[in-house]
């Protein structure tokens, strides 16, 4: 008997770039979306700037380095406070590799998080250190992908 608890997520995506013309040539379009769920702040679209996106908008590439990103900073905070150490700060400026193949199709070939956790004066910052690799571990989404993260992680302890 399985004791797995299963989550579902629904979304919609609503394409907003009809020019007049719909698709009836590459340009004739713009990849403007409107990405949404029950109770949330929309988040507005589109494809990277190199495939004619908005760079004013969210692209999914960018939202699966945030996702990981997110992710890991959650259990991280989770992991902190079931063993009593105080974080008071926490960033990442994480980053992802996409490679575009001859064909036009492509695919993640790594993301680096690198996460900077800054720490109540006294906390243990081996172990702060350690529970980043727990949190790995643990992450939904760094389990789901397909290609390596790795955590290049920072502790700092205040004064």
């Amino acid at each position: 008997m399985s004791h797995d608890k299963q989550h579902s997520y629904a979304t919609r995506i609503e394409w907003t770039g009809n020019l007049g013309e719909g698709t009836t040539n590459y340009r004739a379009f713009s990849r403007d979306h409107v990405i949404s769920a029950a109770g949330r702040p929309d988040l507005l679209g589109s494809s990277d700037p190199a495939f004619r996106g908005d760079a004013s908008r969210w692209n999914p590439e960018d939202l699966l380095v945030a996702s990981l990103s997110s992710c890991h900073m959650l259990w991280y905070l989770h992991l902190c406070a079931q063993a009593k150490i105080t974080l008071l700060g926490y960033h990442d400026d994480a980053a992802g590799t996409m490679v575009e193949d001859a064909g036009g199709g492509g695919r993640f070939t790594q993301a680096v998080l690198r996460p900077v956790a800054t720490l109540a004066a006294g906390s243990d910052a081996a172990r702060a250190t350690a529970l980043h690799e727990e949190a790995h571990r643990l992450c939904f989404i760094a389990n789901s992908v397909n290609f390596p993260v790795r955590i290049e992680p920072t502790v700092r302890v205040a004064d």
